[in-house]
């Protein structure tokens, strides 16, 4: 499957210059199902670790890790945001749960989800 992302699409020969054509293969069309993020930085770079808590197993294991510099974090923030925005204004807001609280300790500092 090939996604195509249009970055400021214009109507003239300049169009061409800013396609980016990305390949989304099946394994990871499928995706992976994700109740816990643990946030970590460094001054140079963000690292999101997805997780899958199941109820009553004592163990989870990272499903994925996606390392980000600052200014992608910022980025990925503001998109997460503007579709946040977009979803609740077609479904309803989205109600605040109350905070789990996982006992987790990875020796490093505390994340947030």
């Amino acid at each position: 499957m090939k996604v195509r992302e249009l970055d400021s699409m214009k109507k003239d020969n300049t169009a061409d210059k800013n396609n980016i054509n990305i390949e989304l293969d099946e394994n990871t069309a499928q995706g992976s199902y994700s109740n816990l993020v643990i946030v970590n930085h460094s001054p140079t770079e963000f690292v999101l670790d997805f997780i899958n808590v199941m109820p009553g197993s004592p163990k989870a294991k990272v499903r994925s890790r996606i390392i980000l510099t600052p200014q992608h974090a910022k980025r990925f923030l503001k998109a997460l945001d503007e579709n946040l925005v977009k979803y609740e204004s077609s479904f309803g807001e989205i109600q605040n749960l109350q905070r789990d609280v996982f006992p987790l300790n990875f020796g490093g500092p505390k994340g947030e989800a």
